[in-house]
């Protein structure tokens, strides 16, 4: 089942936002796009905060809440992010914390934060 609703961001490019298997929700990569999918430039601050929110609206769509999270991948950047990416991480996520993994260096000039991630009911 193809996870869609009220704001959650459209994309040009071939992918569903959230696909929902049993009882699993799987999250596709969610940047700072606002919801016709275009990318919202800011500051690393802005776009982190900016791929959480559309992250939180999927998966209220799905009917679950970032507590339901089970393991996220975020993708950082640049290194001197991490401070900050760690510090809005806390205000997303509480314990105890999904399984992670964190990837830096890796979005090219286009990005400056990107996550996915994986629920369960």
């Amino acid at each position: 089942k193809t996870i869609t609703g009220p704001g959650v961001p459209r994309s040009f490019l071939p992918f569903s936002p959230g696909i929902q298997s049993g009882q699993f929700v799987f999250i596709s990569g969610q940047a700072s796009v606002d919801i016709e999918g275009n990318i919202i430039a800011g500051s690393f601050e802005e776009e982190c905060r900016r791929s959480f929110e559309n992250l939180k609206a999927i998966l209220e769509s799905a009917g679950l809440g970032m507590n339901d999270v089970i393991q996220v991948r975020n993708y950082v950047g640049r290194q001197e992010d991490l401070p900050a990416f760690n510090k809005i991480y806390k205000e997303f996520f509480s314990e105890p914390y999904p399984a992670r993994t964190t990837r830096i260096g890796c979005l090219g000039n286009l990005l400056k934060f990107e996550v996915d991630a994986v629920a369960s009911y």
